[in-house]
């Protein structure tokens, strides 16, 4: 039998997966209380027993999906660690993402895109993260030409770069997924060696 902690927190993942669901098809901005609560089978009262209003669900849902494409990021980071190429790695690990989980991509950008100034700053938030773990992948890559002080920006190039790839993606099918992965590759590649040129220059 469920404890009271537990029976809480089943009915808590049953709001967000609610959101989310709902969320696929119209983005966090146009969601509804009694729409959510609907989909979840509960009532609209005892949803304020676990957050204070549809922003602070919204909040949640953007922080869950970074979390779930961190986590794969992280796996990524193992297996390079293991002697995979960090781009190539990262990158197919990315795919999978979309592949897997195409709706919370398509959630997270809805959220940068066209949501309420709180998602947006999240999003940009969740986005950042992932720049800040690529700063340390660079500079901890023995074949890295580039200068540490253009680390930043290049992180944040291939991020940009990476993320409207997986909005182009989302409509694509699989055999156009892999063309734009291919492409994505390689452009990827090419500001490392445009960085590591500057680098050599100056």
């Amino acid at each position: 039998m469920a404890t009271r902690s537990e029976q809480r927190e089943k009915t808590r993942q049953s709001i967000i997966q609610a959101a989310l669901s709902l969320s696929a098809a119209k983005g966090l901005h146009a969601l509804s209380l009694r729409e959510v609560t609907g989909e979840a089978g509960i009532a609209p009262a005892t949803f304020y027993r676990y957050f204070t209003d549809m922003e602070d669900l919204g909040l949640t849902l953007v922080d869950h999906i970074g979390v779930a494409l961190r986590q794969l990021m992280r796996q990524a980071r193992k297996r390079v660690r293991m002697g995979g190429s960090p781009i190539e790695t990262s990158l197919e690990i990315f795919m999978q993402f979309l592949d897997e989980n195409p709706e919370l991509f398509r959630i997270l950008m809805g959220a940068l895109m066209s949501g309420p100034q709180a998602f947006r700053e999240a999003t940009l938030k969740e986005k950042r993260r992932f720049v800040d773990e690529l700063v340390i992948d660079i500079a901890s890559d023995e074949h890295t030409d580039a200068l540490p002080g253009h680390y930043p920006i290049i992180s944040e190039m291939m991020v940009n770069l990476v993320f409207q790839g997986g909005i182009e993606a989302l409509d694509l099918p699989k055999t156009g997924r892999k063309k734009l992965e291919q492409k994505l590759k390689l452009q990827l590649h090419m500001i490392l060696a445009g960085s590591a040129v500057l680098a050599n220059g100056n």
